[in-house]
């Protein structure tokens, strides 16, 4: 089974409500993730002097899967879901994604 680290980088839109972004991403948004098949881990970390091109926050998703695509399409289904069940956050913006294969 091959293993894939998913990088995910966000700000939140209000400085001034950080704390219930974290606690959203930590509580809500990171356990709903991890429902999806494949997706084994996640850790967050904070950049403590973010420029303007670069997010504040980083999460990553460990992933065993032999079908990467396949397994982020069940990632994008869920989110539809939680979206659909109002678990998602307004106060995230995204800046940038990437999936990376392990290859040692």
């Amino acid at each position: 089974m091959a293993k894939w680290l998913f990088v995910v980088i966000t700000d939140c839109t209000d400085p001034s409500r950080e704390k219930e972004f974290n606690d959203w991403y930590d509580n809500i948004h990171i356990p709903d993730v991890l429902e999806t098949p494949g997706f084994l881990s996640a850790t967050r970390y904070v950049n403590n002097n973010p420029t303007e091109d670069t997010g504040r926050f980083l999460a990553t998703y460990g992933i065993e899967a032999e079908d990467i695509d396949k397994t982020m399409a069940a990632l994008q289904e869920n989110m539809r879901n939680k979206t659909e069940q109002g678990r998602m956050s307004g106060l995230v913006k995204l800046v940038s994604t990437a999936i990376y294969r392990q290859i040692s």
